[in-house]
């Protein structure tokens, strides 16, 4: 077994630094790739089980939501007995992954760093394809993604060997951590690259097998990254591949009695329905199911009579219509004190007017297109329940194209038990909330079922302090944006309808993919 001292040397975590497009030589670089990729779109990928490639007659295709006549990738169409097989393939290759030694799994996550920071322009492009999202968006994720790897892997090595204890008289005693056994991995489309890869190579470095679903949207991201991880000397049987639709794949994967555990990000009704699933036992199942799950926010930002305005319109901006507002973290409440509403308000409707909607692959656009025309529709039906709730001040419709675009809308004077100001909308909507002082801010931030993200912008020593207290949130942020969790610096999660504030990025996530054993040995 290895020890503390003879553990792989490595150096200290540094978050991986994001391109600047605004020097010619890296706008020329991502132009480039760009059109390299665009070179590659409408291939067909298989699905991988038990190592081996997997085609089936029924497709479904990933689209571009700036051009949705655009095919990005074609897919396989798993049955349930496809899904079953990948569990039962997984477990079988649990018993050899799980006795590979740690520093080697952790070589593999390095590898699969150093390959993607090679691609990271194809990756970037990639995303911006099926993803819709502007070209720093795309190299944030992107970004992210070799960050866990890289941070993982030394967390890997930090509880890998026997863990120290209090010593024992007669005893020689230890704890080392072992892996679970099966995963099954069900990651966003929000995050294509980021969450996915966190997800499955979190579970794969700590010596678990996975099975990966990804979403149906941004199938493609999934396929390439898998590709790049078997480059990287993850065997394939250790991770298999499996695309499908989620009320049935998805529901198969979780309900196989071999299936250990599932790691899942996205909206809360889903993630409550593998809670539910994962909690009933089957015939086979030897084990209480462990379920890793970030769901949804109604995240706020408090701004109070004593903060920065202009700070503050910047950060509500940037939180509420970067990436369409399509992040978990996204601020989709701005809570006003009364004594700064009407400027705050009318800055905050100059400074949105600034932003251009279009085609991703448009560096001149800050926002794109939503993923998806399901997403419009839902977000512009919120809309119209928003113009009846407040006033709408900015936008409210589709914007021009013929992509999934939709207009940056604020909707003002929203009590706080409205339905927008309670709702996930999962897009480019931003509720204005009056408060009467900066006590009844606290209190209307506080009123949703979910805690994930929050923001305080106060120049008052005293009333920051109080909120880090009292505002219930995983990640709260103050006199800054409430999105852009860096990992390593911001472990991200929340609470209540939230999920499980896993703290993605944080010292204690590659616990939730291991148990500890303890050995005792008396000795004379």
């Amino acid at each position: 077994m290895a020890t503390a001292e003879t553990k792989v040397q490595v150096s200290e975590f540094v978050n991986e630094p994001f391109i600047d497009f605004s020097q010619p030589a890296n706008r020329s670089r991502m132009e480039e790739a760009l059109k390299k990729v665009a070179g590659e779109l409408g291939r067909e990928y298989p699905m991988y089980i038990g190592g081996q490639k997997v085609i089936t007659t029924e497709k479904k295709a990933s689209t571009n939501p700036s051009h949705p006549s655009q095919v990005i990738g074609v897919f396989q169409s798993a049955s349930v007995d496809q899904a079953n097989q990948a569990v039962e393939a997984a477990s079988k290759a649990f018993d050899t992954w799980k006795r590979v030694p740690a520093e080697q799994r952790v070589q593999c996550l390095f590898r699969a760093a150093q390959i993607l920071r090679e691609r990271k322009y194809e990756m970037n492009a990639l995303i911006v394809y099926e993803a819709g999202k502007s070209w720093p968006e795309a190299d944030a994720d992107t970004a992210e993604t070799i960050d866990f790897l890289e941070f993982y892997g030394r967390e890997m090595l930090r509880l890998s060997g026997p863990q120290k204890v209090v010593p024992m008289k007669g005893e020689k005693n230890y704890l080392v951590y072992i892996p679970l056994g099966v995963g099954v991995v069900i990651p966003p489309w929000n995050f294509p690259a980021a969450i996915m890869a966190g997800m499955t190579m979190a579970s794969l470095v700590t010596g678990n097998t996975v099975v990966l679903k990804p979403a149906g949207d941004t199938m493609t991201v999934a396929a390439k990254f898998v590709e790049i991880a078997y480059e990287a000397g993850i065997p394939k049987e250790a991770l298999n591949f499996v695309t499908g639709a989620g009320a049935t794949v998805g529901d198969a994967l979780v309900q196989h009695p071999k299936t250990r555990y599932i790691a899942f990000t996205g909206s809360k009704e889903v993630g409550l329905r593998i809670s539910e699933l994962a909690a009933k036992t089957v015939p086979g199942q030897m084990w209480i199911k462990r379920t890793v799950l970030e769901m949804g926010g109604k995240d706020s930002i408090i701004v109070d009579e004593e903060a920065d305005v202009e700070a503050a319109v910047e950060g509500v901006v940037q939180s509420a219509f970067g990436y369409q507002g399509q992040k978990c973290s996204a601020c989709s409440r701005a809570i006003v004190s009364q004594k700064i509403y009407d400027n705050f308000v009318q800055r905050l409707v100059e400074r949105t007017k600034q932003i251009n909607v279009g085609p991703s692959e448009d560096p001149n656009n800050y926002m794109g297109p939503v993923v998806s025309k399901t997403a419009m529709t839902t977000i512009l039906g919120y809309i119209d329940v928003g113009k009846k709730e407040g006033k709408l001040l900015h936008g409210g419709d589709r914007a021009p194209g013929d992509g999934y675009f939709v207009q940056p809308t604020i909707i003002a004077d929203v009590d706080p038990k409205a339905r927008i100001s309670q709702e996930e909308i999962f897009g480019p909507v931003l509720a204005v909330i009056k408060a009467k002082d900066f006590d009844h801010a606290l209190e209307i931030a506080n009123n949703t079922e979910f805690g994930l993200t929050g923001g305080v912008y106060s120049r008052n020593k005293e009333k920051l302090e109080k909120a880090q207290e009292v505002f219930h949130v995983g990640n709260l942020y103050l006199n800054r944006k409430c999105t852009g969790a860096m990992v390593g610096a911001h472990p991200f999660g929340g609470f209540n309808m939230s999920g499980t504030d896993s703290k993605t990025g944080g010292k204690d996530y590659l616990l939730l993919f291991l148990q500890a054993k303890t050995v005792a040995e008396k000795v004379s």
